[in-house]
């Protein structure tokens, strides 16, 4: 099994002899300190040929898009992006507990060399990805873990891997036919994690950067949390790729890799909280509450 050593590192430390007492007695290590003692090594820089900067009239929402498990959607965002799609648009719907949503509010824009429709890419093959397994059952899928940063899951009877959905992270909305979405409709998860609605729609990318923008927004009053007024809206002045974006006006990003064995410390660091506020760890841990850190590139 890949990544098998994180399984192992999460495996809590049994006393054995005087060398296990000595090994109790010290202070388990918080979250914080587990990010202090990381090495350069430990961080990844965001690629700016799959980073999207969201701007908004309050700021920068920075995406980090994902194409190992939805190519062709990544792409035909990318053609509507370099196109500039999204400028203008709107961000039409925010769900409490739910997704917040942006779009053409009118429909009638061009898609101009993005196709219309995309064969569905709610799951992938399993085989040849760096697969880093969590410990814990998962109600919705038989392992969960994380492939690149980015939460997923996995079924060893059909050999498939999925992204799954937690907060932050960015969906393609589509109709009922499982070929409709095409990236002219974006979703972010802004409440509780939905997974009903993983392998069910093409998960694209995460935010890593503004996600309070989106997550503090005005819910709209009309069914599925859509605004009843124009007015109510948050304008999108424009969607860019970042590798569009002149080097001194990039968001400077790094993420803390989840195939390490630092990552293995601060997942622990998570199941077994023993800073002085916790009294009792839970010693488990849900894959959409481990923490993905993101700090400015050093």
């Amino acid at each position: 099994m890949k990544n098998a050593w994180l399984a192992a590192a999460l495996v809590p430390l049994v006393a054995n002899g005087a060398a296990g007492a000595d090994a109790l007695s010290v202070k388990p290590r918080t979250m914080a300190d587990v990010i202090a003692a990381s090495k350069s090594a430990d961080w990844r820089s965001l690629d700016p040929q799959n980073t999207l900067y969201l701007e908004l009239p309050t700021g920068r929402v920075v995406i980090e898009l994902n194409p190992t498990f939805a190519p062709k959607h990544v792409a035909n965002i990318k053609a509507l992006v370099h196109e500039h799609y999204f400028d203008g648009t709107a961000i039409v719907r925010a769900q409490d507990n739910f997704v917040v949503q942006w779009s053409d509010p009118a429909n009638t824009r061009s898609l101009g060399s993005a196709q219309k429709t995309l064969d569905a890419e709610f799951s992938r093959s399993a085989n040849e990805l760096v697969f880093t397994l969590l410990p814990e059952p998962d109600t919705y899928a038989a392992e969960v873990g994380f492939v690149d940063g980015f939460p997923a899951a996995r079924e060893a009877r059909t050999h498939l891997a999925w992204l799954v959905h937690c907060y932050s992270m960015v969906g393609v909305g589509r109709d009922n036919d499982v070929d409709s979405g095409n990236g002219s409709e974006l979703y972010v998860v802004i409440g509780q994690a939905p997974r009903q609605l993983d392998r069910n729609v093409a998960l694209v990318g995460r935010v890593v950067a503004g996600m309070e923008q989106l997550a503090t927004l005005r819910r709209g009053t009309g069914a599925l949390g859509y605004y009843e007024k124009p007015e109510e809206r948050t304008a999108i002045h424009s969607l860019r790729l970042a590798a569009d974006v002149p080097e001194a006006e990039r968001s400077h990003l790094e993420i803390m890799r989840t195939d390490t064995h630092t990552f293995a410390d601060l997942v622990e660091s998570r199941r077994n909280r023993r800073d002085e506020w916790y009294k009792v760890p839970a010693g488990r841990i849900d894959v959409c509450n481990v923490p993905l850190v993101v700090r400015p590139h050093l």
